[in-house]
């Protein structure tokens, strides 16, 4: 991690080439599933997300296309080899039952079926720890030191699902809907 890499005559810390490849491979994931939300067959995995059996009476092969979207899942899973790369050793504890959880709340905090929701889940999630630094301090003092960093994290993440599943269902930046806002004709 203390090396030093020589790019373009500028001296950079490896982990810093390794953020901006990261960076780099984020904005083209989020560019590649726009364009493929916006395509014909991201609208046909809508329809098939929304009614399966009125897709399927429209002429979309749901077989095919539960098929393409495991598959495009994959690919973009598959991205876990950068993370194997950076850490260079990958083993089961290295993904906790807490990191699966986190993942789940980004995309329920921010909205699901909806990218730009998702990102902001992922951001908003993301900077609680940073926050938890300057709120930590004073309520392990009003505990006594018995509430620690970790166990504040868990408490915070599960009080923001529960507010955000009361308050606002679809998440903080949910998808519009589809067809709702056609109004209805009006008689004359």
């Amino acid at each position: 991690i203390g090396k030093t890499q020589n790019t373009f005559g500028y001296d950079f810390p490896s982990i810093t080439l390794y953020y901006y490849l990261f960076l780099v491979l984020v904005v083209i994931s989020v560019v590649i599933c726009h364009r493929l939300e916006v395509s014909r067959i991201g609208r046909a995995w809508m329809a098939i997300r929304e009614d399966e059996i009125a897709a399927k009476a429209m002429g979309i092969n749901t077989r095919n296309m539960k098929l393409l979207a495991f598959g495009m899942g994959a690919s973009f899973g598959g991205s876990g080899a950068m993370f194997a790369a950076f850490q260079g050793f990958v083993s089961p504890e290295s993904f906790s039952l807490m990191e699966s959880v986190m993942i789940v709340a980004m995309v329920v905090l921010g909205g699901a079926g909806h990218l730009p929701g998702v990102v902001l889940g992922a951001v908003l999630l993301s900077a609680l720890p940073e926050v938890l630094r300057y709120v930590a301090g004073p309520l392990q003092e009003m505990t006594g030191g018995r509430l620690d960093a970790s166990i504040l994290r868990q408490l915070l993440v599960a009080l923001a699902m529960i507010v955000i599943m009361l308050l606002r269902p679809r998440g903080l930046w949910p998808a519009r809907e589809h067809g709702k806002s056609v109004q209805p004709a009006t008689k004359t």
